[in-house]
């Protein structure tokens, strides 16, 4: 019997795993889910993963990636700061957790940032790369206050039962820059 040659196997684990995270949150997942998933062999998981600790990490190091990727590519496309006022409006109200998954994704890694040092540092990515986003149009502390404000405004909008209206975010955001002399 010949061994499949399987090139994208890690990547399609991987792919998987995010996937399943977000329907059956980090508590629900298993090797043998993910295995069953992705139409590969249990044992195959331990060529690629020495556990599920270091799938995850490569799992969620993925997603934030993906996030980070959508954030710097709203912010590189505009031009001057009243554009990056309304990008960030947007990635507000469209880009960050423009899914459910991507609210569950994001939460999950939260909660597993907060425990766990590790996962801490692809969190600590995934902010520095926010921020350095931010930086090409505001100067650092607008930018760090900028990025927390997209971050508390998107849960709040994510998990409130009211509609958010843009205008609010955008009366924000204004209040910040003004504050910076922006």
């Amino acid at each position: 019997m010949s061994r499949r040659f399987d090139p994208t196997r890690r990547d399609r684990l991987i792919d998987v795993t995010i996937e399943a995270i977000a329907e059956l949150g980090v508590a629900g997942l298993s090797a043998r889910k993910v295995a069953t998933r992705a139409d590969v062999p249990l044992g195959s998981m331990t060529y690629h993963f020495t556990d599920m600790d270091e799938l995850l990490r490569e799992a969620f190091t993925r997603f934030a990636g993906s996030v980070a990727v959508r954030f710097e590519e709203r912010l590189a496309s505009v031009v001057g700061v009243a554009e990056a006022k309304a990008a960030v409006a947007a990635i507000i109200h469209e880009d960050v957790f423009d899914t459910p998954a991507n609210l569950v994704l994001t939460h999950e890694l939260y909660t597993l940032a907060a425990r766990d040092p590790a996962y801490r540092t692809i969190t600590r990515d995934w902010m520095r790369r926010s921020r350095a986003a931010l930086e090409r149009h505001f100067d650092p502390t607008t930018a760090r206050q900028l990025d927390a404000l997209i971050e508390g405004l998107t849960i709040h909008r994510a998990l409130d039962t009211e509609c958010h209206d843009p205008e609010v975010t955008v009366g924000a955001i204004e209040r910040i820059c003004r504050g910076a002399g922006g």
